[in-house]
């Protein structure tokens, strides 16, 4: 018997089949073969066809099935990670109103930036445990104010796992964590965010009906089989944001537990059980998928936009072949990189230096020395320094980490950006071959409760290595130190 499960990105569409009982991955397909189209209508604008994502959903199902010969009546269950923060409506007949605003969309920055100077830092930072900021809250006032009439035919709004859900199932639900990334959760009363939403003028009639994150949540209908190709009846147990299941996916449920992610973007994504959020303006905070009324399970996202995007541009602009070119080549230069440093922060604002826009920079360049090698070197460890000022960002917030895990994406393979930052936190990094589809399909199991057995079957099929600090971190140190004056004197000078 099998679980199937399902990562909704912004790129692309990634569905995933494991063993029930093992947990083993036997298949995984992408959906399109390029990535989705991000239609920007103004400058700072992102949207996507929702029904985009269901075409791909339907279409990459087809093809597992077709590859692995399964009977569909034999998958037991479906598991959901989405892209967060997008906001999807909906009509009372289920349909779509207009694109979805997705994560990257900017457009209600200065709503947010509003609602946090109208309700108090104190409000924010005590019941909502965030700035309202440009999350799913805001960009639904954006529409009230700006597409009227569109507004006035919402039924429900939703985030794009919940769109996913109801087109296979025909209902309309979300979750608490799924409120939580929108800002639209109060922490301190467990219940909807009526002060924001009355604020900003919403219906609390707009919001979905709540189910568990873990759980029964309805059943694929008639419809939705015909469509995807999986039975009728066949239940759905999980959804979650790509941020919280990419934690899940490398069994980060507890307190010091840290999910660390090295893509287009980077982020540290800790678990505590306490409610403080002294840098909440730098750190977003989010209801784990853990979480109960009787156990309490946040996750501390810090986020760097400026990661692997730098090793990307890096890569197109010099003449290397590949990621593991690069990664040989910096592994020929000393720790430092002889003096060259590099700021990555090229791709917008970066919410961990309080919003600033300073843009990326190489510092100290002397062309009698540096060549393409140090400048591979000063990339990675540029990245790698900014995941070090972003744990000193979470250390401040009181995050204590015990265990740090990571995929095995492309910044983690490479051992100077690995070790450079296992040595400079003073901690082992555990590194995992997994997706964040595999990790959905597998969360069908935790509507059981059964999260040591989930686990288990984590450390068996995944685990690949262990980083282990250097023992002489001297000269890692002085490069992080000299990395940091640069960063100030940018900071300074924005």
């Amino acid at each position: 018997m099998y679980y199937i499960g399902y990562d909704i990105g912004s790129s692309s569409i990634k569905a995933a089949l494991v063993h029930s009982d093992t947990g083993e991955h036997l298949a995984l397909v992408k959906y399109p073969k390029e990535e989705l189209p991000i239609i920007s209508l103004h400058k700072g604008w992102a949207e996507q066809d929702p029904d985009s994502w269901w075409k791909n959903v339907c279409v990459a199902t087809r093809e597992i099935l077709d590859k692995t010969k399964i009977n569909p009546q034999n998958i037991l269950g479906i598991g959901i990670a989405y892209q967060m923060h997008g906001l999807v409506l909906v009509d009372i007949q289920g349909n779509l109103l207009r694109n979805s605003i997705i994560w990257c969309d900017s457009r209600a920055i200065e709503i947010g930036q509003k609602a946090f100077e109208s309700l108090g830092e104190a409000y924010c930072s005590e019941e909502l445990l965030n700035s309202p900021g440009n999350f799913t809250a805001s960009k639904l006032k954006w529409v009230k104010d700006n597409e009227p009439d569109i507004y006035s035919k919402i039924h429900k709004i939703m985030l794009p796992g919940d769109y996913i859900a109801f087109k296979f199932s025909g209902e309309k639900q979300t979750t608490v964590p799924g409120l939580s990334e929108g800002i639209l959760w109060n922490y301190k009363t467990r219940e909807p965010a009526t002060k924001l939403m009355d604020h900003y003028g919403l219906g609390m009639q707009l919001l979905p009906e709540l189910v568990d994150t873990c759980s029964l949540q309805a059943r694929v209908s008639q419809k939705g089989a015909t469509a995807s190709g999986l039975s009728e009846g066949t239940p759905i147990y999980y959804r979650a944001g790509d941020q919280p299941n990419n934690a899940l996916s490398l069994n980060v449920f507890e307190p010091g537990q840290v999910a660390a992610t090295g893509g287009t973007s980077g982020v540290f994504y800790a678990v505590t059980d306490s409610l403080s959020v002294k840098e909440y303006a730098r750190v977003n905070n989010f209801v784990h998928v853990n979480h109960r009324v009787d156990k309490l399970r946040l996750g501390k996202l810090l986020c760097i936009n400026g990661a692997g995007i730098l090793y990307n541009w890096v890569r197109k602009n010099l003449d290397v072949d590949s990621y593991e070119e690069m990664n040989r080549l910096a592994e020929e230069i000393p720790v430092g990189s002889e003096g060259l440093a590099f700021l990555p922060f090229g791709n917008g604002a970066e919410r961990m230096l309080d919003n600033r826009l300073i843009g990326a920079h190489l510092c100290n360049l002397n062309l009698n020395l540096h060549n393409s090698a140090h400048i591979c070197r000063a990339a990675l460890e540029g990245i790698a320094f900014s995941f070090v000022y972003g744990m000193e960002i979470l250390k401040s917030d009181g995050i204590k980490p015990r265990v740090i895990r990571a995929g095995n994406d492309n910044l983690f393979r490479s051992a100077v950006f690995s070790e450079t930052i296992a040595t400079l936190i003073a901690h082992d990094i555990e590194i995992y071959n997994t997706t964040g589809a595999v990790g959905a399909a597998r969360a069908c199991q935790l509507h059981t409760g059964d999260f040591k057995n989930f686990g288990d079957q984590v450390l068996k099929n995944d685990f690949l290595q262990r980083i282990i600090p250097k023992k002489d971190k001297s000269s890692y140190i002085e490069a992080y130190q000299n990395w940091k004056k640069e960063l100030q004197h940018k900071l300074s000078n924005t």
